[in-house]
């Protein structure tokens, strides 16, 4: 099972690896297969991959408070 999850938020062109093992999150630089990636989403393409269930919230305290906003 993947214990690390690769993020790009709409809105914003960096991209973020979470290891969910040691609780980080640090900038990925975009090289290789995800540069493309990134100009996908640049395009305004959406990948997923191995990914059931994820959510954009405002903040921590809204997940935290079970409270998950739409976004359009």
């Amino acid at each position: 099972m993947s214990r690390a999850v690769i993020i790009g938020i709409a809105g914003d062109a960096k991209l973020w690896i979470a290891d969910l093992d040691t609780g980080t999150i640090k900038e990925l630089p975009p090289a290789g297969e995800l540069a493309k990636i990134a100009d996908l989403r640049r395009a305004g393409a959406t990948v997923v991959k191995k990914v059931d269930f994820a959510v954009a919230v405002s903040t921590a305290k809204a997940a935290f408070s079970g409270h998950f906003e739409p976004h359009p």
